[in-house]
Order: C-alpha cells, then structure tokens, then sequence
C-alpha cells in the first residue's frame, strides 16, 4: 500500500475511532461504574467485533446490506433499540453501590456482535474497504494492512476511553456526580440512536 493511502487510512482511523460513539460511551460508562477490570471484556470485545465486520464488508455481505433497504432497517431499527435500552438501564445508576455489574453488564460475546448493529461501525467498515480494498489487484495484502491497523485502533480508543472513565470513578462516588454522568453517557447513547435513525 503506498506510504500516502496508509496515510490517509490512519487519518480516517484516528477520526473515527477516537470520536465518541456507542462503543467509547459504553467503555467509558463500565469502568466509571464497576472500575477498568470490569470495562476490559468490552473494550477487547470491540476489535474483534469490528475485524469480522470488516472481513465480512471486504467479502461483499456490507454490498448485500446496502442492496437490501429491508435487511438494512432492521439492523438499525435492532441498533437504535439495543442504544435505548443501555441509556435506560445506565440512566438509572445513581451510586457506585447501586451500580452492581447487570446493570450495565455486556458480555463479550455481546460486545462483539454489538459491532454488527452498529451503524457508526457498519458506515466506517464501507468507507475503508471502497476506499482502500475493493477493486485492488492486492487484496489479501492490503486486508493484512487494514485489519491491524483497524483492530488496533478499536482498542486503543476504548481503552483510553476507558481509562478515563476509571480515572474519574473516585470523584464520581460523591454526592450525586455519578448519576448526573450516567445520564449524560445515557443522553449520548440517545443522541447516537437519534444519529442511527437519521442516518
């Protein structure tokens, strides 16, 4: 891959992987309410979700997701929900002892196929493989480029997330600092659905 389309691609991957979305909100929220141990399921849940999205885009099933409007609804109609129902349940936890694992409690498994109903996740997987995989005669090697690159990024953003979210879990424990944050990763959990539904 030549030195300016990687350059391009780690543009695009810092832009995208470091601006808030639903997985840097849900890693945030998990180690501000149960500590960085408790959020690290999910933040190694997100790169592998989205290295199999993108192997799946650059196969051709994210071309099949935009032929069909239908197939296309429903998996952003089960992605707006999915968002609602996480700001419900973290919009509730006022005190770190209230704030027991099942109520903001995603599995890895989850975490890894929260990335297919993920639109932010779903556009940015169409993006890299029009722009820097489909058409090339080196596809194998470029996926060997891209899928790194991407996977590593995926980490690195929720895992600083997730840093500061455990940095401030201290300062979050007084008074009612905790529940005025969880209802503002909620309001930005509703305002990406709000995004997904206009997208």
């Amino acid at each position: 891959m030549p030195l300016h389309e990687f350059t391009a691609l780690l543009i695009l991957a810092t832009a995208m992987s470091f601006t808030p979305g639903p997985n840097t909100t849900l890693s945030t929220a998990m180690a501000a309410n149960h500590g960085l141990r408790h959020s690290l399921r999910f933040v190694l849940a997100v790169p592998v979700g989205w290295t199999l999205l993108l192997g799946l885009c650059a196969l051709g099933v994210g071309a099949l997701i935009t032929g069909l409007p239908p197939l296309r609804a429903g998996i952003k109609a089960v992605g707006i929900g999915y968002l609602l129902w996480l700001a419900w349940k973290l919009s509730g936890s006022g005190q770190l002892a209230q704030a027991r694992p099942a109520q903001l409690q995603i599995s890895f498994a989850q975490g890894v196929l929260l990335q297919f109903i993920n639109i932010k996740a779903w556009f940015l997987a169409l993006t890299i493989v029009a722009g820097w995989v489909a058409g090339q005669a080196n596809f194998a090697e470029r996926m060997l480029v891209v899928l790194p690159v991407m996977a590593t990024y995926a980490f690195c953003s929720n895992l600083c997330y997730a840093c500061i979210g455990a940095a401030l879990r201290q300062w979050l424990a007084h008074g009612r600092r905790l529940l005025w944050f969880n209802r503002l990763m909620a309001a930005l959990l509703v305002g990406t659905a709000a995004w997904m539904l206009r997208a």
